[in-house]
């Protein structure tokens, strides 16, 4: 289908992509990975047309189609959102109209045994099979389908586009490049501004619908889900491995050890044959021998080991000072813009320590917490930041905020204060900004390089609650695999806003889903929220299924009425009871998880103490002075966990129900 062959691209003098080449066949998926920097987006503006490579062509066949959609968008707004989607079928509604204007010089003429009358009616033909085989006729149906996958709701297809945010005209973009049905789809970073539910949709789109795709993901379930197919980039190279993301990671490894042992090898027969000709090489006896190995080296293919780029960055936060037991606390919080409600009776509580991540759909709320949280934004009923906390936030659009006429140096520079100035190089250093790269201009730094840049500004103030709002946004897997160790073994309390399953997956312990002004709390990883949900869509399914009423029709019409009004009253009276029970069974297994919790922890302690019991009681262990130490303090941990257990299961017996 298309082949990329020898394609050579340099800057300055530096060699981004090295004479590389490939083959996009037919029902390919294809992940293009590699370190931010390494060329991948470049790649796809050449294929796509966009960029021309410094050598090297792209050759595609005649009336093949490619559909791209960039990184970054530069979008105009004088249309509606389905008039915008309809710019999909821009090339088939050019050739209805030449169709009618067939038809209608067709109408006009009399000359029907002439050559060019037959080669009208050929042409009608030809337009006709194309109109039918384009889906013209049902273009409606198959907007309203794609927009509703990514998205959108029905009431927004009316809207000015100029209404909606870059992350929803990115949406747009990438429903103009689906709808438009290319032989090749060529995505950068599709998934960035998508909530989990249409990245579901995408790629289920992708894998079932598309012909042949290009994309570049940094979400590793993502690839896994869509690609059948790895090449990657490094250091001006590509390796091509026909498996999806996570086996070619096994692969590689499995590869360069392979190569490894084969090069030892290689250089131990070479070390040998060296030695052998150096020691009899004058001597008259060996000279056939000798001639034989020089000859026998001289014909060797040498083996050479794959270079691997290792650069990452050197991530870990700055200790956090400490911060009261609970951190944040909102109780009955309501934030409404005019008649529109956001979110409404909002009630959580984040411990110190914690890990939770914001999910749900875009648009339902998360941003807007966070916003109540930092105190950027007025707000209804009550939001408590605990005793000496301090936050550091890294907005979503962090990034794109950063001065783009300064240099990396300067960047840091102006953001850095005291002694850290003088180890600001060591610091761009960790974060690969080593050597003449300081001197770049942000305006020249790939996405992930920038996002880089602001994870430095982010830790330049020490925090005890950190709050990321889609942090990984254009890191590459490498950083992000770094950027979630780190938060891992961050001491403090974290928010995360994310839709990125893979960089959840095993980061936090409990997860916020927003949905329909709502705030629900679910306890657990983000497989286990996943796992729930599909539980709770079955049940709901159930319910409704359940919940058919039954009729009768042998009751006289005013028995009827009576009898609807009385069960209407009933109806009404039992709601309010289910209501009020539910929301008291709600508080007690909130109360009940809290006293296990507390239990736990208090276990946890008995044991720690034990164990450290059990030492004291040798010679050598009652003279460490150390583990004399670490008793006390274990002690005072057990004393507090009884305390928060004793308050915890008062207030759980205070709300039991009495028996």
């Amino acid at each position: 289908m298309v082949s990329v062959e020898n394609i050579l691209v340099e800057f300055g003098g530096f060699t981004l992509l090295d004479e590389i080449s490939f083959v996009v066949n037919k029902r390919d998926r294809i992940a293009l990975t590699g370190r931010n920097g390494a060329g991948k987006s470049t790649l796809l503006k050449i294929i796509a047309g966009m960029q021309m490579p410094t050598s090297g062509v792209i050759c595609v066949p005649k009336d093949f189609t490619i559909g791209y959609l960039p990184q970054v968008l530069k979008t105009t707004d004088t249309c509606t959102l389905q008039e915008e989607a309809a710019k999909a079928f821009d090339h088939i509604f050019a050739l209805q109209k030449q169709t009618e204007d067939l038809q209608n010089e067709l109408a006009d003429r009399t000359d029907y045994e002439s050559a060019e009358y037959q080669r009208l009616i050929e042409k009608l033909n030809h337009n006709n099979d194309m109109l039918s085989l384009s889906g013209v006729y049902q273009y409606q149906s198959e907007i309203e389908k794609t927009l509703l996958g990514l998205g959108f709701k029905r009431s927004d297809f009316e809207r000015p586009t100029s209404e909606f945010s870059g992350g929803w005209r990115m949406r747009v973009e990438l429903a103009k490049v689906l709808l438009q049905k290319p032989d090749l789809v060529l995505l950068d970073e599709p998934t960035n501004h998508l909530d989990i539910e249409s990245i579901q949709w995408l790629e289920s789109f992708l894998s079932q619908q598309a012909k042949a795709v290009v994309l570049v993901s940094h979400d590793r379930a993502f690839l896994d889900n869509v690609t059948t197919r790895t090449i990657e980039i490094s250091l001006g190279k590509i390796y091509d491995y026909k498996v999806p993301y996570t086996q070619f990671l096994e692969l590689r490894k499995e590869r360069r050890e392979q190569q490894l042992r084969s090069y030892e090898n290689q250089q131990k027969m070479i070390q040998d044959t060296e030695a052998f000709i150096e020691r009899f090489r004058y001597k008259a006896t060996k000279a056939v021998q000798v001639q034989s190995r020089i000859k026998q080296l001289e014909k060797l293919e040498r083996l050479e080991v794959d270079e691997i780029d290792n650069s990452a960055m050197n991530l870990r936060f700055p200790p956090a000072p400490h911060s009261g037991q609970y951190p944040v606390i909102i109780e009955d919080l309501h934030k409404a813009y005019g008649e529109h409600t956001v979110i409404r009776n909002v009630n959580l509580t984040i411990e110190r320590g914690e890990k939770v991540a914001f999910v749900g759909r875009n648009g339902e709320g998360k941003s807007t917490l966070v916003k109540c949280i930092l105190g950027e934004i007025p707000y209804e009923g009550k939001l408590q930041l605990g005793h000496l906390v301090k936050i550091a936030y890294f907005a979503q659009n962090q990034p794109l905020l950063i001065d783009e006429n300064l240099s990396v140096f300067d960047t840091i520079d102006r953001v850095a204060v005291g002694d850290i100035r003088t180890k600001i190089r060591d610091i761009l250093g960790a974060f690969m900004f080593g050597g003449e790269n300081i001197d770049k201009k942000v305006k020249v730094l790939s996405g992930g390089e920038r996002s880089r840049l602001a994870m430095i500004q982010l830790l330049l103030s020490p925090a005890n609650l950190l709050i990321l709002d889609e942090p990984t946004n254009h890191l590459d897997i490498r950083s992000k695999d770094v950027l979630k160790q780190a938060i891992k073994e961050f001491q403090g309390t974290v928010i995360v806003v994310s839709h990125d399953r893979d960089f959840l997956d095993g980061l936090v312990d409990k997860v916020y889903e927003f949905s329909q002004t709502k705030v629900i709390e679910y306890l657990g990883g983000i497989n286990d929220f996943l796992q729930k949900k599909k539980m709770e869509n079955l049940r709901e399914i159930e319910r409704q299924q359940s919940s058919q009423p039954m009729q009768h029709t042998t009751d006289k019409p005013n028995t009827v009425a009576k009898q609807q009004a009385v069960s209407s009253e009933k109806t009404i009276d039992k709601k309010q009871q289910y209501e009020a029970r539910k929301e008291a069974a709600r508080q007690l297994r909130k109360l009940q998880q809290q006293v296990d919790k507390c239990e736990a922890e208090v276990q946890a302690c008995e044991e720690a103490l034990s164990k450290t019991e059990q030492e004291l009681s040798t010679p050598e262990g009652a003279a460490n002075q150390e583990l004399h130490a670490l008793y006390a303090k274990q002690q005072k941990s057990l004393e507090m966990a009884m305390s928060y257990w004793e308050e915890a299961y008062k207030r759980l017996e205070e709300n039991s129900p009495q028996t």
